[in-house]
This record gives C-alpha cells, sequence and structure tokens, in this order.
C-alpha cells in the first residue's frame, strides 16, 4: 500500500493489458466499434515478482466487467508503486488523465475540480457498503472523492523466544503476551536489554516510512495529527509527552537497538525482526508473511497506550478515483463491479490486505474468505481505525516534513516540543481554516 505497507512492490516498466489479452501499452482494442467506449484505468502492482503481479487481476475483472457491459472495453495499465502515482500526474499534467485511477492519494485532484464524487458514480448499495472510516478519509470538505481500494492496521509484533527467554514471558505461559501500557513496553525492552538482545524495540523513523510510526505513537499518547475538529495539532501537549517519552525512557535508556531512529527505515527494522535480532516493533500485515518465511515464532498485541486505555489504531488505505473524462456512467459501473463482494475478497485474499467494505469485512470475519486467524486480528481493529488526513491537500508536505525531522526529536539532547511546533507551524500554513 501507498502507506508503505506494501514496500515489495515490483518496479519497470508498466504491465498494460486490455479486457481481451495482455497487449503492448497504449494498445487501445482496434477492433471495437465507433459507438464503443474504451475506459482507461491506471492501476498500482501489489505483487513482488511477475508471477503474482496484480495485473492478472486486473485483466480477469475487466474480461468478466466486458461480458455483462457490451459496447465498453476496458484497458488497464499496471505500474510498480515506485512510479505509479508519476504516471498519473504526468498523464493529468498532459491533459491525458486515466478514466479510473488506483493509487495512493486523490485529494490534490479533487481540490483541482478533476474529479467525480461518489454520489456521481456509485450505486446507494456500493457507496453505503464503504466502511465509515474508510470513507470519511476520502472526503475533501464533507464531500467523498476517494474511494478507499484496501486497507491494514498496525499491532506490536514480538519475538515470542527472545521474549521468553529474558523473563518477560513466562515460559509455561498460554495465550500469548498483551502489554497494555508504555511502562510494560519499556519494563519489557530493559529485560531484552539485559539479555542481550541487540535492538530490543525497534523504532523505525527514518524516510521510509516515518510518519506511520510517529502516527502509531500519537494516537497511542492520546494524541495525533489532526484534533477532533480535523485542524493540525501536531504540537498539542500530549503529541510533546509522547516523544519525550521517546527520547527519555526508550532511546535514552539505550532500548532502540545501535541504529539511529531517524537513520531506521522500516524494511531494515523488518528484516533484522525477521533474522531474531528484533524483540519488539510495530508491523503490518506483509510481517506475517516476511516472518512466516523465516520460520520465526512471533506473537502480536495491540499496540499499548500511555496509560493503558484504548485509543484508535493506526488505519492506512490506497485509493480509487475518476477524473472528469466525459465517461461518467461507464466509470461508475465499472467501480460498482469492481466494489462486489466477491471481487474486493478476491483482491484482499491474494495480497493478505484488509477488505474496505462492510461486506467484505463481514466475509473475512466469518472465515469464508479464507484469511488467516493472524490477519483476523488486524481486520478487528479497521473499523475504529483513524487514518492519516489524507483529506487535506496539505497533507503530502506535512508527511514529508515528519519523514525528514522527527527523528531529531529524539536524538539525545533532541527537542521534541520545537520539532513538533516547526511541523505543525509549517502545516498550518499549508492549510489554513
Amino acid at each position: 500500500m501507498k502507506g508503505r505497507y506494501l514496500s515489495w512492490a515490483a518496479s519497470g516498466a508498466a504491465l498494460c493489458l486490455t479486457a481481451s489479452a495482455l497487449t503492448g501499452c497504449g494498445a487501445v482494442s482496434a477492433l471495437t466499434g465507433n459507438n464503443e467506449v474504451t475506459l482507461r484505468v491506471v492501476a498500482a502492482d501489489y505483487g513482488d515478482n511477475p508471477q503474482n503481479s496484480s495485473a492478472a487481476y486486473w485483466k480477469d475483472l475487466a474480461d468478466s466487467f466486458e461480458k455483462d457491459h457490451p459496447g465498453t472495453d476496458v484497458e488497464v495499465s499496471v505500474y510498480s508503486w515506485s512510479e505509479v502515482d508519476a504516471k498519473v500526474a504526468d498523464m493529468v499534467k498532459a491533459g491525458k488523465a486515466p478514466d479510473i485511477a488506483q493509487i495512493g492519494a486523490y485529494a490534490d485532484y479533487a481540490a483541482d475540480g478533476k474529479l467525480y464524487t461518489a454520489d456521481e458514480l456509485l450505486s446507494v448499495q456500493t457507496e453505503a457498503d464503504f466502511l465509515a472510516p474508510l470513507a470519511d478519509a476520502g472526503k475533501v470538505k464533507r464531500v467523498q472523492y476517494g474511494l478507499p481500494f484496501v486497507a491494514s492496521t498496525r499491532q506490536l509484533f514480538y519475538n515470542e523466544k527472545l521474549l521468553t527467554d529474558a523473563g518477560v514471558i513466562p515460559k509455561d505461559a498460554k495465550g500469548g503476551w498483551q502489554p497494555k501500557t508504555w511502562a510494560d513496553l519499556e519494563a519489557a525492552a530493559k529485560k531484552l536489554k539485559a539479555a542481550g538482545v541487540a535492538t530490543p524495540f525497534a523504532l523505525p523513523l527514518g524516510r521510509e516510512e516515518a510518519q506511520a510510526e510517529t502516527m502509531m505513537w500519537l494516537l497511542s499518547g492520546g494524541g495525533g495529527y489532526t484534533d477532533n475538529e480535523e485542524a493540525y495539532a501536531i504540537d498539542s501537549p500530549e503529541n510533546v509527552k509522547t516523544f519525550e517519552f521517546l527520547r527519555d525512557k526508550m532511546v535514552g535508556q539505550g532500548l532502540t537497538g545501535p541504529v539511529e531512529p531517524g537513520k531506521l527505515d522500516r524494511q531494515a527494522a523488518f528484516d533484522a525482526f525477521t533474522r531474531g535480532e528484533v524483540g519488539m516493533l510495530n508491523g503490518h500485515p506483509t510481517l506475517l508473511k516476511q516472518a512466516g518465511e523465516k520460520g520465526l515464532k512471533f506473537g502480536m498485541a495491540a499496540m499499548p497506550t500511555v496509560d493503558g486505555t484504548e485509543h484508535s489504531a493506526m488505519g492506512v488505505a490506497d485509493w480509487v478515483m475518476a477524473f472528469k473524462n466525459g465517461h461518467r456512467a461507464e466509470s461508475g459501473a465499472f467501480l460498482d463491479y469492481l466494489y462486489e463482494p466477491k471481487n474486493v475478497t478476491t483482491f484482499t485474499n491474494r495480497y493478505d490486505l484488509l477488505p474496505v467494505t462492510t461486506s467484505g469485512y463481514r466475509a473475512m470475519e466469518a472465515g469464508t474468505g479464507g484469511a488467516s486467524a493472524q490477519l483476523k486480528t488486524f481486520l478487528q481493529a479497521l473499523p475504529s481505525a483513524r487514518l492519516y488526513p489524507v483529506g487535506k491537500k496539505s497533507w503530502a508536505g506535512v508527511s514529508e516534513d515528519v519523514k525528514r525531522n522527527i527523528g531529531k526529536s529524539v536524538q539525545p539532547g533532541g527537542q521534541p516540543a520545537k520539532v513538533l511546533e516547526d511541523i505543525a507551524g509549517a502545516a498550518r500554513a499549508a492549510d489554513p481554516r
């Protein structure tokens, strides 16, 4: 996912296809009649090799859609996550926007008046099926433009053997370890350090996904990027206290390992965890697969909070949008088809992702979609999850600011209040209310 929980996405040129056959890029079917409409779709690749590329899913979907909708052809171009957003941006700039794009952000295009609204596209049934927090995250000024495509939440992962050997988990314990507070986390990290674990708790605040690690900690401290009115509140007292805890209790006591958090990227932390070098870290569903392939025995728990009370988990979503190209009816019909329960679960099951619809959620929860019990743990946090403020046109810049600077706040002698104040000031200036 664009929230970088899908970091394996394939690189290279786009995989282009039409509904009738895989073809070369730009090869709109020459066999269609003049009265037929060709929908141009751009999508991101969630596979990690050519054999499991998302292109196969989109081809099957388009094939099936065309059989039921004579007169509409569908041409899909599938690009790696490293290039898909830029490809769509270039197309829009050249005046050749696709009809539908499945990418990481929509707010810029919505703010520029380039997108159809959900009301203009979808049937009432489809629109009502989106999970509420995801639908709300797709809104700009209370109007939905972004349609959630797939989602994820986060869990605290821990190495069972390391925690057992360090005495954090009793050897005869059953049911796993369930820390409730930051104090529990700190105490466990101290035991791991005393047992010689290289990185008791991995804190990746490097550029790859610092905005995600930051948000998880802000939420667990009772804060967040925005307040209840959706105004930026990055420098709130709760957020300052959160990063003072990280600076003083985690980094300051040598509990976060040999790599400076501001220089530790998410995938590097994941790799170290799968090698057995990390006791605990925050992770998303792809870590299930990576750790499982290494044969690592691990457990998961909800992210502990500052005082043990429950707070919202962090959610991440990728987005679908339809550009105003004069094909509103055709785009709407294709999107209604995309969000039919069978098509939603086919994609989420293939890539170990979470559905964005109530019908898909219920199918996975009931165990009818083939999802693992571990994946269902992530699912349970989704209905109440909080997402990045992606409806703000300014969010992309704010996220980049966090990536560049948040690591400075936890350095020895770092000043969390100053770092957060600087980020918040820039955010408010870019998003005047």
